[in-house]
């Protein structure tokens, strides 16, 4: 059986696990874009890794921060002062506006 870190705060399921999950779904969103990207290499060319190469990029940067974010979250609602992550939102924000205009590069330029 797989060991459990306790929760600081004594409750799952509050805020700090619902956010982790969010984050969860919104890399495996950006993992399954990669995909698409690479499947989508002999139609566009090489321009289409740069879409790749940010989606996966963006992916695997949530997937580094996600459990010092957990940490800090629950730290933060077991001591009653929890601020909002606006970095991590501005740069994944960031990096959908990116995979979009790339995007329309790439396809208006083949």
């Amino acid at each position: 059986m797989a060991s459990r870190i306790p929760n600081p705060h004594g409750d799952p399921g509050l805020q700090p696990e619902r956010t982790a999950l969010a984050w969860g779904r919104t890399m495996l969103a950006l993992v399954t874009a990669s995909a698409f990207f690479l499947r989508w290499l002999p139609m566009y060319g090489f321009p289409i890794l740069m879409l790749f190469m940010v989606s996966a990029g963006a992916a695997l940067a949530i997937y580094l921060t996600q459990r010092s974010r957990y940490r800090v979250r629950a730290h933060g609602l077991a001591g009653e002062s929890i601020e909002a992550d606006l970095p991590a939102v501005l740069w994944t924000a960031f990096a959908g506006v990116a995979l979009g205009g790339l995007g329309i590069v790439v396809v208006l330029t083949n």
